[in-house]
């Protein structure tokens, strides 16, 4: 796959590294945790045919910058990160599409800017008005057990760094081949990723634990949600319901698929995706910075 790579400024002087191919509408694409803009390796050629596709690196993973501390993680610097990026590359407007941690930012940055959007599309990530209250219940509880794991100091870094057939090639063993699981497992040895990857889940649970809530009006932006339905990690129940959040929103389950839908099924997550896009028609931008 030919990517060109670039770095963009984003919130409060922090570098983010991405890659892009294509030519048109603005496309950024969000991956999660562990991950790095790798995830949408195979969307990236088949989605640059009708848009500009950008893969960023979120703050703290592989190139971007990997500030210290719990604070930067929180979700208003992850959001006005992508805003920073929508205005450079996209000329303000844009479509976004997340994954996992990926996917909880869009969530929370179609919210804070739905002005900046021509679509959304969710894979795997829960509304962020829903999973506050299912991680307090059975049976979410019992499948999130690591993010309270997750909120120890150092342990979680030496688990998922000390060996090469642990916890990273675990996480991806069904969405990548071995040579992939390494790109992957290299990525997250990087000084301060695991540190920094680790610190999004610690900064949500401080917010939690002071009550930060997050208002949500009833979002007007074509949201497609794709799911696959064996993801051990979040249940399929996180997507009901959501029609009290969302007003234009489409659903697609796809069976036999984990938590990531995108790498495991990359052919019929491009059709739905293309599909989707296809019928949305984006608006003027501003000129955008040049890439």
């Amino acid at each position: 796959m030919s990517v060109e790579s670039g770095y963009v400024d984003g919130s409060g002087g922090v570098k983010l590294h991405y890659v892009h191919q294509g030519a048109g509408p603005l496309l950024l694409l969000l991956h999660g945790f562990p991950d790095f803009w790798f995830s949408w390796r195979n969307q990236i050629p088949a989605l640059a045919k009708d848009h500009h596709v950008v893969a960023i690196d979120l703050r703290g993973y592989n190139e971007s910058d990997k500030p210290d501390g719990v604070e930067p993680y929180r979700m208003r610097h992850l959001c006005d990160d992508v805003d920073a990026v929508i205005d450079q590359l996209g000329g303000g407007r844009a479509t976004l599409v997340g994954h996992d941690w990926g996917g909880a930012v869009a969530w929370s940055y179609a919210y804070s800017h739905p002005e900046k959007l021509d679509a959304l599309v969710i894979l795997n990530a829960p509304h962020p008005a829903t999973f506050p209250r299912a991680i307090r219940r059975p049976p979410q509880l019992f499948r999130s057990w690591y993010v309270f794991f997750f909120q120890l100091p150092r342990v979680p870094e030496w688990a998922l760094t000390r060996s090469r057939a642990g916890a990273i090639a675990g996480v991806f063993k069904d969405a990548a081949r071995p040579d992939q699981v390494e790109v992957y497992r290299s990525r997250f040895l990087k000084p301060g990723v695991a540190t920094a990857a680790l610190n999004y889940y610690r900064a949500t649970m401080r917010g939690m634990r002071n009550g930060a809530r997050q208002p949500f009006h009833l979002l007007e932006v074509p949201t497609l949600l794709i799911w696959g339905e064996n993801d051990v990690a979040l249940g399929k129940e996180l997507t009901f319901g959501l029609d009290r959040y969302v007003k234009n929103l489409r659903i697609e389950y796809v069976p036999g698929a984990g938590h990531f839908v995108h790498q495991e099924q990359p052919a019929l997550v491009n059709g739905l995706l293309a599909e989707f896009l296809a019928k949305r028609k984006p608006k003027p931008a501003r000129r955008p910075a040049k890439a």
